[in-house]
């Protein structure tokens, strides 16, 4: 039987590409989208054209414990999980002073409940199967460093890195692991770019001095779920083009 991973919000981006290389290694794949479902469905045709199964299913992480038991569903689909990666995620922008509780909630909600509760239901069949497996928490470099204005997301994205080490130590004894991968910018639709705009020198006050691009992810993250990163758990792997030896923003964010 082959192994299964889910990706969340893999309809676009990050998770889109993880999606594809994770079919590309030999998995078929379980697809969440939010709102766009037709990239879901283009997820699943190029999946299918790497010759593995595809599932699509809508995850609506802002209505718990039910948005999560899309998981619950697609595992039942598949009969198994072997790597959930964690991709889903909602951000928000206000000065600390003018955040409203609503708002932090709905961050927290999507971001740190959503994911706790999907890696919770894909750990539990994990332990039933009794072959291990793999978490993958996709963080963002603000799981390290504060993003101006959005005290709420860096709040959450910290909080995710403190439950992907939790959840590395209480797993381990299942042969399950898990980590996180920060990214820094990338060129995403959610950043209104796509892989093209990731040219030399388009962002300057980051030493790589571009984006990176969706497949510079997806790749340690595929390696988080091989064979080959066996001995790896309870680490966060900060992607960023060196933005943390930099953290430009903060200054910016001041003239």
């Amino acid at each position: 039987m082959a192994k299964v991973a889910i990706v969340t919000a893999s309809d676009s981006g990050i998770g889109k590409a993880c999606a594809l290389l994770l079919a590309q290694n030999g998995f078929d794949i379980g697809i969440t989208w939010h709102s766009d479902e037709e990239g879901a469905k283009e997820t699943a045709r190029e999946v299918e054209q790497q010759g593995r199964q595809a599932r699509t299913i809508q995850l609506d992480l802002s209505h718990l414990p039910d948005g999560a038991q899309a998981i619950e569903k697609l595992i039942a689909e598949f009969g198994r999980i072997d790597v959930l990666v964690n991709n889903a995620g909602a951000m928000t922008k206000a000065p600390f002073l003018d955040v409203s509780l609503e708002e932090w909630r709905k961050i927290f909600t999507v971001d740190v409940d959503g994911a706790m509760l999907c890696s919770q239901i894909a750990a539990r069949q994990m332990v039933k199967q009794g072959e291990g497996g793999r978490i993958v928490n996709i963080t963002s470099v603000h799981e390290h460093t504060p993003l101006p204005e959005a005290s709420a997301y860096t709040a959450a994205k910290h909080a995710l890195g403190g439950l992907t080490k939790s959840m590395a130590l209480e797993l381990v004894s299942y042969n399950i692991l898990v980590n996180a991968v920060a990214p820094g910018a990338i060129a995403t639709p959610m950043n209104d770019m796509s892989d093209d705009d990731a040219q030399p020198g388009s962002m300057p006050n980051i030493p790589l001095a571009r984006p990176g691009k969706t497949a510079e992810i997806a790749s340690l993250v595929a390696w988080l779920c091989s064979e080959n990163a066996s001995y790896t758990t309870g680490q966060s792997f900060i992607v960023d083009g060196g933005f943390m030896l930099a953290n430009p923003q903060f200054n910016a964010s001041r003239q």
